[in-house]
């Protein structure tokens, strides 16, 4: 009876070799890193004194590799998007002695404001094409021409103008050392906001790059909002524009008829 047992279980054992075979070794433990962040705020306040501010955005690596942690294998790009409108650039040229708008070009749906911070120069980080490809960086920026058929020379001169323009105003900016790890997985990371950033719902994005791959990314919206006067004058010349242009007009009478009795010489 009991080498019949030893029989019995000697094959029970044999039968589930090949499925316990069939399992590759360490399966459980590749999963695929991730990527969690959150913002010091969800909404930017626009005042009449308003000077810009600074938004902090933090992060942590989830599922992370320990070993190019180790070795820095992993790179952060944060991104703050602005509401996305069409953009004209008009280039001028001296005519007869003035000068004057000779040539313009509109670009489709670009974002009216960018900023970013990154944990090095983003070239370092990955590729020029694959930059290109996700968007990422001020020169790496989609800037689609509507119903362009120009040549490439042009299209390029009016492409870098953009970029001048916006970087000399403050809209567009960058932070090439703007991330910064603060232990071995967490990463806080620093965005300025210039004074003149337009209102709307803003995007942040978190880009994260493992051995100079994009291998994961996140998005979470901040709305600037104007409050105060400000918004009582942005409602009422979007939303009952005749009668906040009659009473521009009226202001400008006042004003007018005020100074001249003011300043009348008698």
């Amino acid at each position: 009876m009991l080498y019949r047992l030893r029989l019995l279980l000697a094959a029970t054992l044999f039968a589930a070799a090949p499925a316990v075979a069939q399992v590759p070794f360490g399966t459980a433990s590749t999963v695929q890193e991730g990527l969690e962040i959150g913002t010091s705020t969800s909404e930017i306040a626009i005042t009449s004194d308003f000077r810009g501010a600074d938004l902090t955005v933090f992060g942590a690596l989830t599922n992370a590799d320990e070993l190019f942690l180790a070795i820095g294998q992993y790179d952060v790009i944060v991104t703050l998007e602005g509401p996305r409108d069409y953009a004209t650039v008009r280039k001028k040229d001296r005519v007869l002695g003035i000068w004057m708008n000779t040539e313009s070009m509109t670009f489709e749906q670009v974002p009216e404001s960018y900023s970013l911070a990154s944990t090095r120069e983003i070239d370092a980080i990955d590729e020029e094409p694959s930059l290109n490809s996700i968007g990422v960086g001020i020169n790496h920026l989609a800037l689609t021409p509507t119903g362009y058929l120009g040549n490439a020379v042009n299209l390029s001169e009016f492409r870098e103008a953009y970029r001048r323009l916006k970087l000399a105003n403050g809209l567009y900016q960058r932070d090439t050392s703007g991330v910064r790890f603060v232990s071995s997985s967490l990463f806080r990371a620093s965005l300025r906001l210039p004074a003149n950033i337009p209102d709307g719902v803003h995007t942040v994005h978190a880009y994260l790059f493992k051995g100079g791959e994009l291998i994961y990314e996140r998005e979470l919206p901040l709305r600037v909002v104007k409050t105060g006067l400000e918004q009582a004058i942005t409602d009422a010349a979007h939303n009952q524009p005749i009668l906040y242009g009659m009473f521009c007009v009226l202001m400008a009478v006042v004003t007018g008829w005020g100074a001249s009795l003011i300043f009348r010489k008698d």
